[in-house]
């Protein structure tokens, strides 16, 4: 039995989901869309404790919390908050930023709305997702803005932005998947690490000819580097090598900006993700909504100060991957 339908419109889900029990319904429908059943022994009836947002087994009266593996578990804030924070996440082009969310729901503190959005781009990362694959445009980025004092674009000493590497998918002209991470040089080892992370081996990968990208071929992809035009060249209509994956990489910084004005490089990499899954789902709005909820994944809640100090970010990112400095 598939799960229960998305609303289609603003005036369709305020309807459907204005109470608690209205959220519990639909989580128990995602939970168990064939129906319930007991996890120790089985039996198919149970009822419902809504105050607890829990179903006991009308058999052995074991209790099973609605919320367990999910972003929601033991949370205060209501269900119906949660939802609105997902839908108008998923459904808002631009993004929400924690001020306009702490508007829009009528929240008592900003530090409320800052957490939900935190804990959202932690769910949005599916560790088993499928690795792009085809053809593939691989560029690289500041991001954090010009910097003055600095000899040639790639010096890494004292710099303040942070080093972005994106991959997208050639869909002949138009975008595939993509993928983005924070990135802590550009060495080959570096470099080919993010691919093997991301990429499908095979794959074909373009590049703009940067040296760090020697050694693909070995690393078994099959690499075309190309010689990327000058900046002042490209200013002047000059065509990309990677026209694709610099497409992306303006999207980004156009959206960090507009909606954000800016993000600080201790939380970017969530950001990046957030970016990415607003990109790899942009025409599947009840996906993203589930998958905000943590429906069906039994991903665990990220404690308070492991997001605000971003200490989850640094003990889950591979060795080869960084992310580093203040919460913001």
């Amino acid at each position: 039995m598939p799960r229960p339908s998305f609303p289609k419109t603003l005036r369709e889900f305020q309807a459907t989901f204005v109470t608690e029990e209205a959220c519990q319904r639909y989580l128990a429908t995602c939970r168990w869309p064939d129906g319930f059943v007991c996890p120790r022994c089985g039996n198919r009836r149970a009822y419902e404790l809504v105050k607890l947002r829990r179903w006991q087994c009308s058999g052995c009266r074991h209790q099973v919390s609605l919320t367990a593996g999910t972003i929601l578990h033991n949370t205060k804030t209501p269900l119906t908050v949660w939802f609105w924070a997902a839908y108008l996440m998923t459904t808002d082009k631009r993004g929400v930023s924690a001020l306009l969310l702490q508007r829009q729901l009528d929240l008592r503190r900003y530090e409320t709305a800052w957490m939900m959005l935190h804990k959202f781009r932690r769910a949005m990362v599916n560790v088993a997702r499928e690795p792009l694959r085809g053809e593939v445009e691989v560029d690289d980025t500041w991001v954090g803005g010009t910097q003055t004092g600095l000899r040639g674009s790639r010096q890494l000493k004292g710099r303040k932005a942070a080093l972005v590497l994106v991959a997208v998918e050639k869909r002949g002209r138009a975008t595939g998947r993509a993928r983005m991470a924070v990135i802590p040089d550009f060495k080959g080892s570096t470099l080919t690490a993010f691919l093997k992370q991301n990429v499908e081996p095979g794959s074909i990968v373009y590049t703009d000819g940067l040296k760090s990208f020697t050694g693909l071929d070995e690393a078994g992809y099959r690499h075309i580097p190309r010689s990327q035009p000058l900046r002042a060249e490209l200013r002047k209509g000059a065509k990309s090598v990677v026209p694709l994956a610099d497409r992306a990489i303006g999207n980004l910084q156009q959206w960090l900006i507009g909606t954000y004005h800016g993000v600080s490089r201790d939380q970017l990499q969530v950001y990046l993700d957030e970016f990415v899954f607003r990109h790899n789902r942009r025409r599947l709005p009840m996906a993203a909504f589930q998958t905000l909820l943590g429906l069906g994944t039994a991903r665990k809640p990220t404690a308070y100060n492991e997001i605000r100090n971003a200490a989850d970010l640094l003990r889950s990112a591979p060795k080869i991957l960084w992310s580093a400095e203040t919460t913001g």
